[in-house]
């Protein structure tokens, strides 16, 4: 596990208790957050037949929960760069995800569904741009490997909540499920509270309105607008292939729902442990090398998945441009915060909203091309996969840590 360090000059130890303390416990609050949202992608079938919804209205309904639920990102991430001490604000996600997902559970139409998953989903985004940019902003120079060992519990989650689910649901509703897969949440909840005076603060507060000022300075230039584009072409290949995946394991290849978590986990798993790996190689060598072999690479697996029939292959390329997609998340959302100008937790949020805002309509989108045959659907993430690597191989990435240091140089919007 990478070491909490800081940058020279920064007037904290790279062993100062509260940093070591939040290197633990902020990717197991990230595991614990992401739980019940990571549910769904097994319990979509589930609430699919027992509602009779087709696969266009699955796609639709993850679409739903992704795009309000990244209404939570950027306004978190004003809030992490506005008050110095997160940590409360972190325990107050986990009681709306806690809430918000519990109640869902009782809800019977489509819509009502929908609707209060998508608000319980805004408590669970607005984690990531807060406890993301703690562990970063203190070393600059080791952004994308930070973000990886911060994923690593989310990524856990999307593993081991789907695998969970399978097999739980083959004896309770996916009601009862996705009750259980809340009740961490509420216990986590309390801890945060209780070790508040013991996570570090952040080391300088921000205006609101400089930071967005700060924020639509920097994102109005053409190349920032290119990185935008990559990484939402980048999440609508990646949720289009979440979404699809068990619902192809299952109607396509015979697969029972246990066995279609197991798939699910496997393919998690790959990208859990490729994230740290993926973003130290990239703070290394530079984002542009790695970003674009893993696109390249995912859009050739999802081609095979889409045109093979046979098991074995198809599941194996499915698996490796899961991993591959999920593994280089880290390289992109620092390629976006090297642009921070010091706002980490702000950019964080912006990142995260365009990344699963936009990227949610990947899910509807390979939703609607299921709805003839589901191989279609990967051949759509195929191709947005391959729009990105396309757009990747002609952006110049910034050097890691060299935009930050040069910002801080000039002069900021909103600062003397």
């Amino acid at each position: 596990m990478a070491r909490w360090t800081a940058a020279r000059g920064e007037g904290r130890s790279p062993e100062d208790a509260g940093g070591r303390l939040a290197l633990l416990l902020f990717p197991l609050g990230h595991l614990v957050n992401d739980w019940p949202s990571a549910t769904l992608w097994l319990l979509a079938p589930a609430i699919a037949l027992s509602m009779d919804l087709t696969p266009a209205e699955i796609g639709l309904l993850i679409a739903i929960h992704g795009a309000v639920a990244s209404a939570g990102y950027l306004p978190a991430g004003v809030l992490g760069d506005r008050f110095r001490n997160r940590a409360t604000l972190l325990a107050g996600t986990f009681f709306w995800v806690a809430i918000g997902y519990f109640g869902a559970s009782f809800m019977s139409g489509f819509w009502s569904l929908a609707l209060v998953l998508a608000v319980a989903g805004i408590g669970s985004a607005a984690w990531h741009p807060i406890a993301a940019a703690a562990m970063v902003e203190r070393s600059p120079s080791r952004r994308a490997q930070l973000i990886g060992v911060h994923a690593f519990g989310g990524t856990l989650a999307e593993v081991g909540a789907p695998l969970l689910a399978g097999f739980l649901l083959a004896s309770l509703s996916w009601q009862s499920v996705l009750q259980l897969s809340a009740l961490p949440a509420l216990v986590m909840g309390v801890v945060f509270l209780g070790l508040r005076a013991r996570l570090p603060r952040a080391r300088e507060s921000h205006a609101a309105g400089s930071s967005l000022r700060a924020l639509v300075h920097v994102w109005r230039r053409p190349s920032a607008l290119r990185l935008v584009a990559i990484v939402s072409l980048y999440n609508v290949a990646l949720m289009g292939a979440l979404a699809m995946t068990p619902l192809f394991a299952q109607r396509v290849h015979g697969f029972s729902t246990g066995d279609a978590g197991l798939l699910f986990a496997g393919a998690y798993l790959l990208g859990a442990a490729a994230q740290p790996l993926l973003g130290r190689a990239s703070d290394a060598m530079g984002r542009k090398g790695v970003a674009l072999g893993a696109l390249v690479l995912a859009a050739a697996c999802f081609a095979c998945v889409a045109g093979v029939d046979r098991v074995a292959p198809a599941i194996a390329a499915l698996v490796l441009a899961i991993g591959l997609l999920a593994g280089v998340r880290s390289v992109l959302l620092a390629a976006m915060i090297d642009r921070a100008r010091g706002r980490e937790a702000t950019t964080l949020g912006f990142a995260f909203a365009v990344m699963d805002g936009v990227g949610a309509l990947g899910a509807w989108f390979a939703g609607m091309a299921a709805s003839a045959d589901l191989h279609h659907a990967f051949a759509f993430t195929a191709a947005a996969s391959l729009a990105a690597a396309a757009l990747a191989a002609g952006h110049a990435f910034s050097v890691p840590g060299e935009e930050a240091l040069r910002m801080r140089a000039v002069p900021q919007p909103g600062r003397p």
